[in-house]
């Protein structure tokens, strides 16, 4: 199903932008897996619109019900499910959009598959409001594998001209700091800069792109299969359902395209330990689709927000007829600072379906 993820630790989300609400079943969690649900709720809230002036003005809550597969604070082992209501709505801003696309948007291709039926409201199930239930099972999945020593860390790395510090590739670290700033990001400065330039794209009725930087430390080696089942497989899978994320790289990524093989391979050795380590991670902490110990860095393309206030090109589907477009309603000038969250979600549920299917769970 295409609203389905994951075989061993398995993620069904369900509902639309501006349906009565949205939510997701998880399944495969182990009974006794100890989950704080505050903690959860704080996940979530790095999601959720309505937070600042970089964001939409549409303001949720994101809070969510509970149905079943939590209990006492420990995983029962049967299916988690939970819904979130959306109660902040106005699906007027969108009428008319089935007859005239937005450039950019989910409605092109709707339209074209599913007519006169798709819930054009808010852009129905296409809508990053469903990452709302996304984030709430990968914040189950962060918790159950950090447990097993298994951490995230996730920023904006660059956003209109403005790049943040990478990711050491060896030990990615700054973590804290990421959580400390106005937006996800290690540079106090880069913070500043990055919300002149969505507040910029803002005022012109613009918006803004960019590219999200995700670091896993603490994988055991061994995780991932290859071929169909390989870590970047599995990653890319999860993190191409996060709506406007149009490019993923693992490690030097297309950089190495321009390397020489001397240059891009990881030189390997033996600590005074006797610990194995590489010298560099142009791989990613991946090869052959499998982890081989050392951290797993990736980085996500995130287009800017299609709706914009700015008069575009479109046609009318039911007159044949070309015509203009100005994009009203509430959208978020740049989905960045959200996207971070998301991202790291998707990351970590397909980390945790790997490690349940190699047994590391």
């Amino acid at each position: 199903m295409s609203f389905s993820f994951g075989t061993n630790i398995r993620m069904t989300v369900f509902g639309g932008s501006h349906t009565a609400g949205i939510g997701c079943v998880l399944d495969g969690i182990p009974a006794g897996t100890a989950i704080d649900l505050d903690e959860v709720r704080r996940f979530m809230a790095r999601r959720a619109p309505g937070g600042s002036a970089t964001s939409t003005a549409r303001s949720e809550a994101d809070e969510f019900e509970l149905l079943s597969g939590i209990q006492d604070g420990h995983a029962t082992g049967g299916a988690i499910a939970a819904v979130i209501r959306n109660t902040n709505t106005r699906s007027q801003d969108y009428s008319g959009y089935l007859e005239t696309p937005r450039p950019g948007h989910s409605d092109l291709a709707a339209i074209l598959k599913y007519g006169e039926y798709h819930d054009i409201r808010g852009g129905g199930h296409f809508s990053g409001r469903l990452t709302a239930p996304l984030c709430f099972a990968g914040g189950l999945c962060l918790q159950l594998l950090q447990a097993r020593g298994v951490k995230f860390a996730a920023h904006i790395l660059s956003l209109g001209g403005v790049t943040d510090k990478p990711f050491d590739p060896l030990a990615p670290s700054d973590a804290d700091a990421i959580l400390t700033n106005a937006l996800p990001v290690i540079l106090p400065e880069a913070a500043a800069k990055m919300t002149e330039k969505i507040l910029a794209a803002k005022a012109d009725g613009d918006s803004l792109g960019g590219v999200i930087e995700c670091a896993v430390t603490g994988l055991p080696a061994g995780v991932g299969e290859p071929m169909y089942d390989s870590v970047e497989s599995v990653i890319a899978h999860a993190v191409f359902s996060v709506p406007a994320v149009k490019g993923l790289e693992f490690g030097a990524g297309f950089a190495a395209a321009g390397m020489r093989g001397s240059e891009n391979n990881d030189s390997l050795f033996f600590d005074e330990n006797g610990k194995l380590g590489a010298k560099t991670n142009n791989a990613g902490g991946i090869l052959g689709g499998i982890t081989t110990g050392m951290p797993v860095i990736f980085r996500a393309a995130v287009k800017p927000t299609p709706s914009v206030a700015v008069p575009q090109e479109t046609v009318n589907m039911k007159t044949n007829t070309n015509t203009q477009i100005t994009v009203g309603g509430r959208h978020d000038p740049s989905i960045l600072p959200r996207a971070v969250p998301a991202i790291t979600a998707a990351a970590a549920v397909a980390i945790a379906d790997l490690m349940a299917a190699g047994r590391f769970l």
